[in-house]
């Protein structure tokens, strides 16, 4: 088969097409014939050499994908050869053909295009892991969303108003905002003509890929009982907190990632997409936002255009 294969740690002229060994299906994984995959930050952090794949997982990049099924290994009883499906990997997207523990594997939704549904299980298992998992969003809170525009962040505006939560998005142009607003959100800040904790409060869940520079704003525009979920540092690891703020609104932090996680716990994620999220999507209450779809031998495009900020909802590799 043909896969993207990250040459060198650099930009993005480092990937390259290339011909592969064929994967096969272990015990328990589903072989899928891939007809789409997505591109996430984690892919460009890869292609720098700074977020290598989790051991057992294949080299290349693509942390999910939408396909049929090719085969599957012994013990798998769940799928069958010719099933629609998604799935979330902890590697090898960017590729004809990938082998994924079958608990990591979704049926794809009828209502969309089987392309269309690669732009579905990072995000949405980062959003219910976090949001609703961890955070416990409750029907009525607020939901305050920082990077509105990305792929997670169109997510969670969706699937947060469809539960019957109020959300807040932040975005840095007034033309990604007036597209937060068509997917529902209720409240919108421009981060960059605007201060978010000057323009928000009573905010009950924060879901934060930025960290640092964003610390002390969150804590200040939580409620009592709130709960901060970080998911990203994009602007930095390392900040001072008020501990005192935290005790006094008896608030709490919660930190996530989801490739490096064991595949029992994964499973447990995607059972509840599989539950709660989906029929949603095939109800017609949510869909994914695709900005672009590129063909995937054109990868180092795909990245380019993410590296530029510009979209909003999330980039397709298509074969």
């Amino acid at each position: 088969m043909r896969a993207i294969v990250i040459a060198e740690s650099g930009g993005p002229e480092v990937l390259e097409w290339r011909e592969v060994p064929d994967p096969r299906p272990d015990r328990g994984e589903v072989l899928i014939d891939v007809t789409a995959s997505a591109v996430n930050r984690a892919d460009l952090l890869q292609r720098l050499g700074f977020y290598p794949p989790p051991p057992g997982a294949p080299p290349y990049p693509g942390l999910e994908c939408s396909g049929v099924v090719a085969e599957v290994g012994a013990d798998v009883e769940q799928f069958k050869a010719g099933d629609r499906v998604c799935a979330l990997l902890g590697g090898g997207g960017y590729a004809e053909r990938v082998a994924v523990p079958w608990q990591q594997v979704m049926p794809a939704p009828e209502r969309i295009e089987l392309t269309e549904a690669a732009a579905i299980p990072e995000a949405a298992c980062t959003v219910w892991g976090t949001v609703f998992m961890q955070a416990r969003l409750r029907r009525g809170e607020r939901l305050l969303v920082h990077g509105g525009a990305s792929g997670i962040g169109t997510t969670a505006i969706q699937l947060a108003k469809a539960l019957g939560s109020q959300v807040i998005a932040t975005a840095g142009t007034d033309e990604k905002l007036a597209r937060l607003k068509e997917l529902g959100a209720d409240e919108l800040v421009n981060y960059r003509t605007q201060d978010f904790a000057e323009q928000v409060e009573d905010v009950d869940v924060i879901l934060d890929i930025i960290g640092a520079p964003y610390l002390a704003g969150n804590l200040k525009v939580l409620r009592t009982g709130g709960r901060l979920v970080l998911i990203g540092l994009q602007g930095g690891s390392k900040a001072e907190i008020d501990l005192g703020a935290l005790l006094y609104k008896r608030a709490s932090v919660h930190g996530s990632t989801l490739r490096s996680r064991p595949v029992d716990e994964k499973g447990v994620i995607v059972r509840g997409v599989t539950e709660n999220v989906l029929p949603l999507v095939s109800a017609g209450a949510m869909r994914p936002v695709v900005y672009a779809e590129v063909p995937m031998s054109e990868a180092s495009e795909a990245h380019r255009m993410l590296d530029s900020g510009e979209h909003v909802g999330k980039i397709l590799l298509v074969r």
